[in-house]
């Protein structure tokens, strides 16, 4: 039975720094430091939340009852369906909702006294839902209010803490389907998964389970929770998958989520929203209890600033033995709290790398143009707060020399694919010539390495069969009686039918369920290859850490075509992180205008990309998961202010430094700001 008003033991280090702060009255754990005003909820801090609750200026009840009230006024639908949730969607220009929340954590009664319809429900299989060991948000709060009462006390570093958790994830208490509207015998499944339960004993109390792009596709929009829309213009893209997550953070619908990454769907809702996000080092955080627990996969928080965020990494960070993974973090993490690094004032003594391979406007197109010159500037701020930046300047590239000298060996196989006219091959696919010798040509003369050897130009690198392993896995584990498997959500889910405006996302279920062998060695390569060459490339420049857009391409129109890849350039940036870096995403400013992507129906569709910086249409409003190319045109300028984000990438697991330079970056700019049509409502503090 679950026991949410005491501390509890969490796994690793974090233990020891809850119980010893619970003992000690640390400031930021049994005691938050003080905070002089009066609580306001919009933009509430963690620090500010546990003030007001310390000083009785706020229960955990009246809190999560303040969120109630946001997510009654702003959670609705944002999209005209005339037919249907499944049907074709028309965009609403200033609607006033997001509909970034699909499932709430009330009990049944308390749902209907609320006005939430039964869609919100936490589960659609148990319609009383009156098991007393799964209490829901508003029980939990009770219970850390008694435990306040009776000891003065925080019950943990996240008391008060209300979070939404994206539906990939599993949560004992709500339905986990990720987005899919499948009939599942039980919704629920059996257990948290592994971060939740982190999450709670430390006091969070989790409100919901927040809207995603299907089965973490790029698409903002499911057949379970509908089509989701950006607080900062309703009519574009949250950016998928985790599009709810960012959304309800940025429209303080919560205080903090919980995001997935694959390629940048941690960073891409966060810079869309405005917000702050952390894709942790691959191996810092459990992914166990997700569905689909790729190679690829991590799990990290958004928050409105970044010592949030870092408060919530680290109770979520640590080994679990029920995911491999994280054996690596074993001794690898800091000794202090990841939030004692989110203070900084000053960048002196810090090298930080421009990689200017995504920022040359003569490779991409005028959508891109803006946002390069808000990061521009971004870059100027930080040799303002004393950094020491290595730019190669406008045109310039940081590493190709460095990948030039040292990708065709470590890169191999891979390398050899990507340039037959070096590496020619027969009918059956074998050598046609030595190989070993042309590699050992470039190797001694780097000079003969063709051009096209960037950042941006890495090509795929195929993990053969390994959606249709981790589901199935994930479906075993679960237990469910009805669906078993992969090929029991094509046969039995209903899926939306709004194409080409969104992907058909019963296709790609069916495109995995053909693969009949799991064959990970050309991507687990790459991720070792890549992670040796940026390793190398940094120590040769002696820098701590990168930055670059988030995307270039700022928020699409809900229902846009893709945007194509340019030379290497798709939605966002996601490469690097691919392959286990950690990154952090703050805002960096607003647009002014942009140039929207547009089907055209004269044109001719390019061919389909290749390469390693497009997930599923992440950043379009169309989403992927092979949806055909189109023909596309750009149309604009369009008037339009949209949130511009900046990255910050570092070595594996060197969270700190990553923590310092964004935590110094975002105090002096300051571009934070909430979305205008989404203020306080009456009565609220």
């Amino acid at each position: 039975m679950r026991d949410h008003f005491r501390p509890r033991h969490l796994l690793g280090r974090t233990a020891v720094f809850t119980m010893l702060a619970l003992a000690a009255g640390m400031p930021g754990l049994g005691q938050a430091a003080p905070a002089p005003g009066k609580f306001h909820l919009e933009e509430a801090t963690i620090e500010q939340i546990q003030h007001a609750i310390l000083s009785k200026q706020l229960t955990a009840t009246e809190l999560v009852k303040l969120y109630l009230k946001r997510v009654k006024t702003y959670n609705g639908t944002c999209v005209r369906q005339p037919d249907g949730i499944l049907g074709h969607i028309e965009t609403i220009p200033h609607a006033g909702q997001i509909n970034a929340l699909s499932t709430l954590n009330l009990r049944p009664a308390v749902r209907k006294s609320w006005g939430f319809d039964e869609r919100k429900a936490r589960s659609m299989t148990d319609a009383g839902d009156s098991d007393p060991r799964m209490p829901d948000a508003l029980e939990v709060a009770a219970k850390e209010d008694a435990y306040f009462a009776r000891t003065g006390k925080l019950v943990g570093p996240l008391h008060g803490v209300v979070m939404a958790i994206k539906d990939q994830y599993d949560t004992f208490d709500m339905r986990t389907t990720s987005g899919a509207d499948a009939p599942y015998a039980n919704d629920r499944p059996p257990a948290d998964a592994t971060f939740v339960k982190r999450l709670r004993d430390a006091g969070a109390i989790v409100l919901a389970k927040a809207n995603l792009g299907e089965y973490a596709s790029g698409s903002p929009r499911s057949s379970f929770g509908g089509t989701f829309c950006n607080p900062y213009d309703t009519e574009r893209s949250p950016s998928g998958s985790s599009s709810g997550s960012g959304s309800s953070v940025a429209a303080n619908l919560v205080t903090c989520a919980i995001a997935e990454e694959t390629t940048s769907s941690i960073r891409g809702p966060a810079r869309a929203n405005n917000a702050v996000g952390i894709a942790p080092t691959q191996e810092l955080v459990s992914r166990k209890g997700m569905m689909s627990m790729g190679i690829n996969t991590r799990v990290g928080p958004i928050c409105r600033n970044v010592e949030d965020a870092a408060r919530v990494l680290t109770v979520i960070a640590g080994y679990d033995p029920q995911d491999p993974l994280t054996v690596f973090s074993a001794g690898r993490t800091p000794k202090e709290r990841y939030e004692s690094f989110a203070h900084q004032k000053s960048l002196e003594g810090l090298r930080i790398g421009v990689v200017r391979e995504y920022m040359d406007k003569s490779l991409f197109t005028k959508a891109d143009e803006q946002t390069i010159d808000i990061v521009d500037a971004a870059v100027g701020d930080l040799r303002k707060l004393g950094a020491t930046v290595v730019d190669p300047g406008p045109g310039g590239a940081l590493f190709s020399s460095c990948l030039r000298k040292y990708e065709p060996g470590t890169d191999n196989k891979l390398f050899t694919r990507r340039f037959p006219e070096l590496f020619p091959v027969d009918d059956k696919g074998k050598p046609a010539t030595d190989q070993v010798v042309k590699l050992v040509d470039l190797a001694v003369d780097p000079s003969q390495v063709p051009d096209k050897v960037t950042l941006r130009e890495f090509g795929a690198a195929q993990a053969v069969g390994e959606g249709k392993y981790t589901l199935d896995v994930y479906l075993r584990e679960r237990g469910d009686a009805n669906i078993k498997s992969n090929a029991d959500l094509i046969a039995k889910s209903t899926f939306h039918g709004d194409h080409p405006q969104f992907p058909d996302r019963k296709q790609v279920r069916e495109n995995a369920e053909k693969a009949t062998e799991v064959n990970m060695a050309d991507r687990m390569l790459r991720r070792y290859s890549v992670q040796q060459l940026i390793l190398q490339c940094m120590a040769e420049q002696n820098l701590d850490a990168l930055t670059y857009p988030t995307a270039n391409i700022p928020p699409a129109r809900l229902g846009a075509p893709n945007e194509p890849s340019v030379n290497g350039r798709g939605g966002s940036w996601t490469f690097l992180g691919q392959q286990g870096f950690p990154a952090i995403t703050v805002p960096a400013g607003f647009t002014t205008e942009v140039y929207d992507r547009v089907r055209d129906p004269n044109g001719t569709p390019p061919p389909r990309p290749t390469g390693p910086a497009v997930e599923g249409g992440e950043g379009g409003g169309g989403g992927g998961g092979g949806t055909p190319p189109e023909a596309t045109k750009l149309e604009g300028p369009v008037a339009a202010k949209l949130p511009v984000g900046i990255d910050f990438l570092g070595k594996p697991f060197d969270e700190p430094t990553l923590l310092k330079i964004a935590s110094a970056y975002t105090a002096a700019t300051g571009h934070r700001m909430p979305p205008p049509d989404f203020g306080p409502i009456a009565g609220e503090p």
